[in-house]
């Protein structure tokens, strides 16, 4: 029987072919068309990207970074990139990754409305200037960073409109202005929206999803109070707009607060007065009395007294109205007065002042001392913010600058507990930890004390828009940061045995730069006092596998930690583990797979942060760290190395190959442990040598 469709076809074909076995030869002919028209379909899909990344390459101003897109090459070899700035996953463009390019100009999103697959984009850090890209054309997205550019004007109130598979939002840092849009507000899987340090007016929509976490409109000209569903939010998420109100900042004043004391005034009609002198009424008409002239006057002065009261009445009570915020009044962009809730609640009562003011416990004796309401009469700088606790840089008076850090989340621990801790804490001493100087214990929220260390930390040196301080990150000084972190860590483990992860909280926006480039370990040994039902949601040790496959953290859960900093540090990716909700899920999230995804040949070219100075000449030094930070990051608790093996590694690490060449003719041989592991390929080798009892490590 004839197949439908193609009897014009099918005489022609037989008579060329075989006798043999006529029927099955059209079929055969059919399915390759078929095949031939996948193959086709493909190619021309996979061109189709090509080309339309070439176009938006072309429409972009001073692209000369983007100079190996080109049509000589695929921008994609399985989940490997030919192109820069690609993300690729199995041979699909999933995302762009653009930033610190110098790209300018204005952006024209409809260019890429075609790439189906795209599901991250990002162009922060370069100078796009003009209004919002038309960003609806790209539905697919489910990140969209835009952060500190140049973009000004008023967002549609469409321009998100059909996005819901959007899940980040970061526009912070530009000049946008206007209303936020309410096609924003209304994506249901919202997990973070950074609109901070814009100029945006108006109220804050209703953002309705569950899942948002992480959310920032600092520093713009927004009012009126803020929606309940983020009321639970941090304070410092809503700094800067000083028409703001409502929980967590402080209550909203309604208009009926102004009168609702007063004595209500009604209408007053002047009785007739008094027929002492038998006139008729009509003759006095329009000739108002004495008597009545005083009522009238009586009248004025008790309403008029009234409100007066009324309006003492609401001053008192605003002037005792207990600080809900840390800052009074709302900060300016980065400057604030800050205040702290103090057990009196503030109440400036004469009974409330004979009372003792709440005191810092110091733990120091090598400090200068100062009290709570030093701190609180001092400038301040908030330094940053989140829901792990929030920081602040306050200038003292009469010394030195010292660094206030708000906790909350823990006030499920006892006062007597807490001060032991604190005062275990205070008795360390080592060039690598940041010293604790004093605290506040309160039931519902804590203050920790501690020096101000000049550069801030290191995922600002790395991640921020300091250039000069990111030129001095050559390899030696990258070097130096990690073995300076692995001697805190080890000092840790000696110091605080009894905890079974001693840092807890180790990324790289706790570790301090000092002007040196030493690298200071901050948030340590917090784990015990944290309270367990939130320590999963804000500390790195509980983003680790073993917490998140068997719900436990071990002592080598901080190895972990070090080994996704290590990476960081090398890469400069900053590892989305760490943001809300990450859960290292798939390639963009998980470093360590993304370097394993990656040959090793060409980790040097394609993995490797091309801005290290001087890294060709250490080449073989910068993959060994590299490998130790995979090591560190395995997967498998069991595998994975310990502490004293990590520090016994870097420390063989060399700050370049030549230095290596020499010292390994020098000790060639030597049969040592370093000289086995300066030639061999890390993976899950393990040292024979034994481990002291400080470094016992038990999983």
């Amino acid at each position: 029987m004839p197949v439908k469709g193609g009897q014009a076809a099918l005489p022609f074909i037989n008579r060329s072919t075989s006798m043999a076995k006529p029927k099955s030869k059209p079929k055969l002919f059919l399915l390759n068309i078929l095949l031939l028209n996948i193959i086709f379909y493909s190619s021309s899909s996979e061109s189709s990207d090509s080309e339309i990344l070439l176009k938006f390459r072309d429409s972009l101003s001073d692209a000369s970074e983007l100079d190996n897109w080109s049509t000589t090459d695929a921008p994609c070899n399985g989940s490997l990139a030919n192109w820069r700035g690609v993300i690729c996953v199995n041979d699909h463009i999933w995302g762009l990754r653009l930033e610190r390019m110098g790209l300018n100009g204005e952006l024209d999103f409809d260019v890429l409305e075609g790439m189906s697959d795209l599901k991250s984009l990002s162009v922060m850090y370069n100078n796009f200037e003009g209004p919002m890209p038309n960003v609806n054309k790209l539905t697919s997205l489910r990140s969209l960073f835009l952060a500190n550019n140049h973009f000004t004007g008023e967002i549609p109130e469409d321009a998100f409109r059909g996005m819901w598979k959007l899940s980040k939002v970061f526009m912070g840092q530009n000049q946008f202005s206007g209303p936020i849009p309410s096609s924003l507000a209304s994506i249901g899987k919202l997990v973070g929206v950074g609109l901070e340090d814009n100029k945006f007016t108006g109220n804050i929509p209703h953002f309705g999803g569950d899942s948002l976490v992480n959310f920032n409109v600092s520093n713009n000209h927004l009012e009126g109070e803020i929606p309940p569903t983020l009321s639970k939010l941090d304070l410092t998420s809503f700094s800067g707009n000083k028409d703001l109100c409502g929980p967590p900042l402080s209550p909203c004043e309604t208009e009926t607060e102004t009168t609702e004391t007063a004595t209500p005034i009604t209408p007053i009609t002047n009785p007739p007065p008094p027929n002492n002198n038998n006139q008729p009424p009509e003759t006095r008409v329009g000739t108002p009395s004495l008597a009545s002239i005083i009522v009238v006057i009586i009248v004025a002065i008790v309403a008029l007294a009234a409100i007066i009261a009324a309006g003492f009445i609401l001053a008192s009570r605003r002037g005792q109205r207990p600080p809900i915020s840390l800052e009074n009044p709302p900060p300016s962009n980065m400057h604030l007065k800050t205040c702290f809730t103090n057990p009196q609640n503030g109440q400036d009562s004469p009974t409330n002042k004979k009372l003792e003011a709440p005191k810092l416990s110091f733990v120091r004796d090598d400090r200068e001392r100062f009290e709570l309401p030093d701190l609180l009469k001092a400038s301040a700088e908030i330094l940053g913010s989140g829901c792990f606790g929030s920081s602040y840089k306050t200038a003292l008076p009469t010394g030195p600058s010292m660094v206030v850090k708000r906790f909350k989340q823990m006030n499920n621990v006892g006062k007597e507990e807490f001060h032991e801790h604190m005062r275990r804490l205070g008795r360390l001493r080592h060039p690598n930890v940041l010293p604790l100087v004093a605290y506040y214990y309160r039931k519902e929220e804590k203050l920790l004390v501690s020096d101000f260390v000049h550069y801030g930390s290191l995922s600002i040196v790395l991640h921020g828009r300091q250039t000069e301080i990111q030129r001095k990150l050559n390899w030696p000084t990258r070097l130096n940061i990690i073995k300076g972190i692995g001697k805190g860590l080890a000092y840790l483990y000696k110091e605080l045995p009894s905890i079974i992860t001693a840092h807890g909280h180790l990324k790289s926006s706790n570790v301090l730069i000092t002007d040196k480039f030493d690298p200071i370990l901050a948030d340590y040994g917090l784990v015990p006092i944290m309270n367990q039902e939130n320590a999963h949601e804000f500390m790195a040790a509980y983003k680790s596998p073993e917490y998140m496959q068997l719900g436990r953290i071990t002592r080598k859960t901080d190895v972990w930690c070090f080994g996704i900093l290590i990476i960081e540090l090398l890469t400069t990716k900053y590892p989305s583990i760490y943001l809300p909700n990450g859960k290292g899920s798939n390639e963009e999230d998980d470093l360590p797979s993304w370097v394993k995804s990656i040959p090793e040949k060409q980790w040097f070219d394609q993995v490797i942060d091309k801005e290290i100075e001087g890294a060709k000449k250490s080449e073989n030094e910068i993959i060994k760290l590299l490998k130790i930070g995979l090591s560190c990051s395995e997967k498998d608790v069991e595998k994975r190395l310990d502490l004293k093996q990590v520090i016994e590694r870097i420390d063989e690490i060399k700050e370049n190959d030549e230095q290596d060449k020499e010292e390994d003719e020098d000790e060639e041989d030597e049969d040592d442990f370093k000289s086995t592991y300066a030639h061999s390929e890390y993976g899950d080798r393990r040292s024979s040598r034994g481990q002291s009892d400080d470094f016992v490590m038990i999983s």
